[in-house]
């Protein structure tokens, strides 16, 4: 079971690392972390560096792909050579997945014409640009593509992916071993459950690194 991560600079980790965690209990799982040249990239905080130890190159193929998401998928989004390896590495796959923003990734490399599919909910909407029609969900599969909602939805995606590949009993014992048993202390995780003030602010901040990056783009 050949899994196949993309890395890049300025991804979220948990995007990435939440499903690698389930994923990689799989019997025979080989987890190949993959980024457009080997070496260190540093995650969306700048705090953490992760090693890619493979470039696009070395890889040909996946059981598995796993594309994150985080700010920086707007670089991976404009790189045509990346979209390209996205597309090559898809027709050998049987599964290619997403978290978060890395649906718009799929998006881009031309994956998700037509299909329904899910992402971080302030970028939601952005999946028509490529053609999808967005999805109020969790996780939502498509003819073997399926894609997670925002950050901590990697989890469940990885779960699902392993009910859907060995049965229930084997994701519920993944799901066991790992202690995923969520019970937060608010009830905020979605914009239809926060208090609207948390949203509208969250959703401003969000607009205004949105606007500073296309000032930057233009200076």
């Amino acid at each position: 079971m050949q899994i196949v991560v993309l890395l890049y600079e300025a991804m979220t980790v948990l995007d990435a690392m939440g499903p690698c965690e389930v994923l990689g209990q799989l019997p025979g799982a080989e987890i190949r972390f993959v980024a457009k040249r080997r070496g260190e990239l540093r995650n969306d905080t700048g705090f953490l560096g992760l090693v890619a130890d493979h470039a696009l190159g070395d890889v040909s193929r996946a059981d598995v792909l796993l594309v994150p998401g985080g700010p920086g998928d707007e670089w991976v989004r404009g790189d045509d050579e990346t979209l390209a390896w996205l597309r090559a590495i898809d027709a050998t796959t049987q599964w290619t997945t997403s978290v978060c923003t890395g649906s718009l990734i799929l998006g881009a490399a031309g994956l998700l014409e037509g299909r329904p599919a899910t992402t971080h909910w302030m970028r939601r909407e952005a999946l028509r640009d490529y053609g999808a029609e967005p999805v109020l969900a969790r996780v939502v599969e498509s003819d073997g593509i399926m894609t997670a909602a925002g950050v901590s939805a990697g989890i469940d995606m990885a779960l699902e992916l392993v009910r859907r590949m060995l049965g229930d009993a084997a994701a519920q014992t993944i799901q066991l071993a790992i202690e995923y048993d969520p019970a937060p202390p608010f009830d905020a995780g979605t914009p239809e459950k926060a208090p609207a003030e948390l949203v509208a602010g969250l959703r401003a901040g969000f607009e205004a690194v949105m606007q500073q990056r296309l000032e930057g783009r233009s200076a």
